[in-house]
């Protein structure tokens, strides 16, 4: 499925870098909570620095990708429109990303999205084609699309530029954080957060982990065995992060990150509660999980010191449904 005809950046540092200074003005420059009461509740006390992304345009660090991708198309393509298949955040970031440059969005999206995801990507303009919620039918749905419209794909996480993108939220936090940072860590659903953020802080000497629940720990699977799964049997309440991880990001987080941390349901829902109650954010299950692998045993035996920086994805939910704790 044809994407962007221009060559895309190498997958580096530099390339970040670059893809920072072309959207950094289309934006938000998300801000930095702390809590001193959750940094001392840590066996190491570790001061932890929360990258709000859940503060970002459209609710979710997806929109830095959308972003430098379009930025990277040329004006013909972008004449002809946009296309991605997501059930939530890429589709959203997608679509606002398009709306505020004048183009045409078209998202595939299954037929049992939540309601106020599918209303976020009408509100932005997108044209919405439903399909049944597998992965052939959103593949065969979108190839559809595209032979209509001529649109270009913008993939959700599997693609240097989008990957390039999303690293720029580490760029910001490692500027503007009052101290060096020891680690950080992001959730990992197809990758292109994690793989970003590990380009940013090559060579930087920041520690980079990803956090991954267990009902869908197929990238933390595939670090183990040394390859990466090609599929993953989801059931995790963690809905952003339950795609299998990218052909792409893969190869990144097996050179540049020390260790995926799996973590239950049961601690990504006690994590984002405590996020709610002490840092007063709206967060999503998925946005949660960085934190609650960092209360993880198995991330505090690893007796690292210093700041950590945990990389918040997302803030969008259902708020119709009883939150998860009730």
């Amino acid at each position: 499925m044809a994407s962007s005809s221009i060559s895309p950046l190498p997958l580096t540092r530099p390339s970040v870098q670059a893809a920072y200074e072309a959207i950094k003005s289309r934006i938000h420059r998300t801000p930095i909570f702390t809590s001193s009461s959750l940094s001392a509740s840590l066996p190491g006390r570790n001061t932890l620095y929360f990258k709000a992304e859940n503060l970002q345009k459209g609710g979710a660090f997806k929109f830095r990708g959308a972003s430098y991708s379009l930025e990277c198309l040329k004006e013909d393509e972008l004449a002809r429109g946009v296309c991605t298949h997501s059930s939530g955040n890429h589709a959203g970031a997608l679509a606002l990303a398009a709306q505020e440059r004048g183009v045409k969005c078209y998202v595939v999206m299954p037929n049992n999205s939540s309601q106020p995801k599918i209303a976020a990507v009408r509100s932005y303009g997108a044209e919405i084609t439903f399909c049944e919620p597998n992965a052939r039918a959103r593949a065969d749905t979108l190839a559809a699309v595209q032979s209509r419209t001529g649109a270009t794909f913008v993939p959700p996480y599997d693609a240097a530029n989008t990957i390039l993108g999303q690293g720029t939220a580490l760029l910001e936090l490692l500027e503007r954080a009052p101290e060096p940072l020891a680690a950080v860590i992001t959730p990992v659903g197809g990758g292109g957060l994690l793989a970003g953020t590990a380009l940013a802080a090559d060579g930087t000497g920041v520690r980079v982990f990803g956090a991954e629940p267990a009902g869908a720990d197929d990238c933390a699977q595939g670090l183990s065995e040394g390859r990466r799964r090609e599929d993953v049997q989801a059931n995790t309440i963690a809905d952003g992060l339950r795609t299998p991880v990218g052909v792409l990001n893969f190869p990144i987080i097996q050179d540049k990150v020390e260790r995926v941390i799996v973590v239950s349901d049961e601690e990504i829902t006690e994590a984002m509660r405590l996020m709610w109650e002490r840092l007063k954010l709206v967060v999503e299950p998925s946005g949660a999980t960085a934190f609650a692998a960092v209360r993880s045993a198995a991330f505090q035996e690893l007796g690292i010191t210093g700041p950590v920086g945990i990389i918040i994805s997302g803030g969008n939910l259902d708020l119709s449904k009883p939150l998860p704790w009730c």
